[in-house]
């Protein structure tokens, strides 16, 4: 098996997921990218040239399917280094209105779906002795604004899954971090913020990207657990 590291990324998209994978391979890593849509996924590796990135498909809602994908990546590329979780649902919804199926959605995605890739990656690292689990959290984390419960939930419950598992694995070798990203990530949906905020108004994925390697590559004598990052513009 390879010396090089190997990193997988749970979530990706074309906006923060892609750059983290992206990242990680500059970096000499190989990389397995994971998405609940296969077609989609493989659209995007081919649009972007991303041939170093090896695509798996997974809903991380369900046991098996997380289970199926490390076991894979295991064989394809060896057992994970890095692992960063970076899946979500969510629903806008007002309280009142809020459907009991899409709330469920939400959690079993954003919360449930931690604790299964959480717990697949560490068992394989905990025997070694070292690897970094990172998950993305967001504002949400910490506060729940109004018509956005869908999303809190989830990411208060993510927040309080990354503590405790830091809190235990840390001791075994385990760097466990959750990074908050406090606005919005750029993309072409909030391209108007860009126009009227300018440039570097809103969170450069790959900024974010180089952000992550930063936190796998940090010594064991000075690790970060929980992190926030915000476009200079962002109030807080």
């Amino acid at each position: 098996m390879s010396a090089r590291e190997t990193a997988i990324v749970f979530g990706v998209g074309p906006g923060l997921g892609w750059a983290l994978a992206k990242r990680f391979v500059t970096d000499n890593m190989q990389v397995g990218a994971v998405a609940r849509d296969e077609t989609r996924l493989n659209s995007l590796i081919k649009s972007e040239g991303g041939h170093d990135v090896r695509p798996y498909a997974a809903d991380v809602s369900n046991g098996e399917d997380v289970l199926r994908v490390f076991d894979s990546i295991d064989r394809d590329l060896g057992e994970p280094d890095l692992v960063v979780f970076n899946a979500g649902a969510f629903q806008k919804a007002n309280v009142l209105d809020i459907d009991p199926a899409d709330f469920e959605r939400c959690w079993r995605v954003g919360c449930l779906g931690g604790l299964l890739v959480g717990q697949a990656a560490a068992r394989r690292m905990v025997k070694r002795g070292h690897g970094t689990i990172i998950f993305t959290g967001a504002t949400a984390a910490l506060r729940g604004s109004a018509g956005f419960a869908n999303l809190a939930v989830p990411k208060f419950g993510l927040r309080a899954l990354a503590q405790s598992m830091a809190r235990e694995l840390g001791p075994q070798g385990v760097h466990i971090t959750f990074v908050i990203i406090d606005g919005q990530i750029e993309s072409e949906r909030y391209r108007h913020l860009i126009d009227e905020r300018g440039e570097d108004s809103l969170l450069a994925p790959d900024a974010i990207a180089e952000l992550y390697l930063q936190l796998h590559r940090q010594p064991r004598s000075a690790w970060t657990h929980e992190f926030d990052v915000r476009p200079w513009s962002e109030k807080f």
